[in-house]
Formats: structure tokens, C-alpha cells, sequence
């Protein structure tokens, strides 16, 4: 009866204690009451008898009547909450992926590429409200993606991301950050930030990494570096053979000088992923750096409950009062 309704004053129902002395006292009064007679036979008074039992029926009104009173004064109510989200402008964010040959090393399983792509696709999902474009580059840059609120292309455009002969071989870092700059300089939103991933040096393209960095800074563009690639030797592309990639031990050079550099003039941070866990734990601790803020506001709608009570608690008394005076009025 009473699920989903809480009592605001609760210390009300504390009266109820008193019902049980008002009905040991209705019972030793009505004992006190009743007289006594011995008559050899009762056959005339079988009629006055259950009139006198429902009787009792005045009482039961009554106390019915004050625990109803009882309840209301304690107030019950019924709580509707609702809510409401309301996001900032929000956090725009352009990945720029190095996807030269070299990003096809086996020191990250199954290769760097493919684990990057499962990180990243975690990241993305992360981030319900943000905007989130691509940018792929090797010894040239492209937009894979524009930024977009749209999750599921953006994800799938992720999955495309594969190594191919189309771009021109190398690693311009320079172009993958003016790219990114390119794509996001524009936006409104409360912070712009870059992820620029890669595992090599800057040996391709016709933009320096400085001068995209000076420009990231003057658009107000943060970007955070990742190198990637395990220190010393590692697995990787060798040469082509009937169409397939052959792999053999090379050693790993990524600028990380360059990389501290770009993370630092932008307001970002370099970090180095030299395994599948370790890449895992950086777009982890981003996510963290780079939160957009969500306010919740609730809403309560309060219905009181009292007055149902208040106007059955009257009724009840009110045919007590009639029952009192017109059929019961001979035996009360």
C-alpha cells in the first residue's frame, strides 16, 4: 500500500504505540459495563444480542479514523526524480597515425598497426561526447576522417586503416601535424587536442615538425606523442618478395628528442609505448588528462499524500457518528 511513499516526518508514527491502550482500555471499559443477569431462558433477547455484538463496529471506526489521522500527520509523499545531463562544448580530438611500412614491426601483437587500432578503438568508444577525427600519414598526410560527433564512422574508418603503396613511403612527421592542425584549427570546442603517433623519424615531407608545432601553439592546439616500438632490435619489414612483406631483426630509431619537443611547446606530453599493455595504460592516462565535463542536474516532484487519509479518516467518522445515533443509539 504505502511502496514508493516515504513519510517526512516520521516521528508522528511514534503515536501508533498508543492504539494498543486505547483497545485494552475499550475492552476493561466495556467489561465494567456489561451487567450481569441470570434468567432461566435468553430466547427473547437473541435480536437485542447481535445488535449489541456490531456494537463494536463503532470502535473499529474510530480507531481506523486516528491511524489514519496518524499517518497523515506524519506526511507522506511520493518522490519523482528526473534527470538531465547538460555537456560543455566538449573536447575536439584529431589521432594522427603514422601508417608507414615500419608500422608493420611484430615487437606489438600481431604487429604495431593492428594494435594500435584496438587501443584507439577503445578510446573512441570512451568518449561519448567528444568530436574525433583521423589523419593518416607516412612520407605524405591525409584526412582519413573529418572530426565528427559520429562514433560508428569514425570506428570504421579506424578498420580501414591498413598499410598501402598509395602514400609515398617515409615518415612525415611534419605533414601528420600540420594535417591534424589543419583539421581542427577551426573548432569551437573548449579544448583541441592532437595524438600524434609514431615510430620512426621525421625523413619525408615538405613541412618541418617545428614550424607545424609553432602552429599547433598558435591555434591553441595541445598534442600528446607517443613513440612506438620496443628499444634495440625488433621485427620488421625487410624487403617485398612475390608480393609478401619479408621480416628480419632492424633496430628501432624514433626521434623521441623531437617528439619531447613537439608535447612540450603545444602544453602535451610525450610518452613511449614499447608493448601492447604499456600502449594501452597511455591512451588511458590521456583519457584521464583530457576529460569533458558533464553536469547532471535532477529534478524532484514531491505529491503529497496526506489529505486521501485526512478525507477517509472524516468518512469514517462521520458514519461512526450516524451509526451511533440511529441504530446503535439504544446500546451505547
Amino acid at each position: 500500500m504505502f511502496n514508493g511513499i516515504d513519510f517526512t516526518q516520521k516521528e508522528f508514527l511514534w503515536l501508533l504505540l498508543v492504539l494498543p491502550c486505547l483497545v485494552f482500555w475499550y475492552v476493561l471499559k466495556h467489561k465494567k459495563q456489561t451487567a450481569q443477569l441470570s434468567i432461566s431462558s435468553v430466547q427473547g433477547f437473541q435480536k437485542n444480542t447481535i445488535w449489541s455484538t456490531f456494537k463494536h463496529s463503532l470502535f473499529v471506526c474510530r480507531m481506523a479514523a486516528i491511524i489514519l489521522v496518524i499517518l497523515a500527520l506524519a506526511r507522506p509523499q511520493t518522490v519523482d526524480v528526473s534527470s538531465k545531463t547538460k555537456t560543455t562544448r566538449g573536447i575536439d580530438i584529431v589521432m594522427a597515425i603514422d601508417v608507414s611500412a615500419s608500422m608493420l614491426a611484430k615487437d606489438l601483437k600481431p604487429n604495431r598497426l593492428e594494435a594500435l587500432k584496438n587501443v584507439a578503438a577503445d578510446f573512441i568508444k570512451g568518449r561519448p561526447n567528444d568530436r574525433i577525427g583521423l589523419v593518416e600519414y607516412a612520407g605524405e598526410s591525409y584526412t582519413k576522417t573529418p572530426i565528427t560527433s559520429d562514433k560508428s564512422i569514425v570506428l570504421q574508418s579506424l578498420r580501414d586503416i591498413k598499410y598501402n603503396t598509395v602514400i609515398t613511403g617515409g615518415t612525415a612527421i611534419g605533414m601528420g601535424l600540420a594535417t591534424a592542425v589543419n583539421r581542427i584549427k577551426d573548432s569551437k570546442a573548449k579544448s583541441k587536442i592532437i595524438i600524434l603517433l609514431t615510430d620512426g623519424v621525421n625523413n619525408a615531407g615538405f613541412i618541418d615538425p617545428q614550424t607545424a608545432s609553432e602552429l599547433a601553439v598558435e591555434y591553441g592546439i595541445k598534442t600528446y606523442t607517443i613513440g612506438l616500438g620496443t628499444n634495440g632490435m625488433a621485427l620488421s619489414p625487410i624487403a617485398i618478395r612475390n608480393g609478401q612483406f619479408q621480416y628480419g631483426k632492424i633496430q628501432v630509431e624514433i626521434d623521441e628528442e623531437l617528439l619531447k619537443e613537439i608535447a612540450e611547446v603545444t602544453g602535451g606530453r610525450y610518452f613511449r609505448a614499447n608493448n601492447n599493455r604499456k600502449l594501452m595504460e597511455i591512451y588511458k592516462e590521456i583519457d584521464k588528462l583530457e576529460k569533458t565535463e558533464v553536469e547532471e542536474f535532477k529534478f524532484y516532484n514531491y505529491e503529497e499524500k496526506f489529505r486521501p487519509l485526512i478525507w477517509i479518516a472524516l468518512g469514517l467518522l462521520l458514519f461512526e457518528f450516524l451509526l451511533r445515533f440511529t441504530l446503535f443509539r439504544s446500546f451505547v
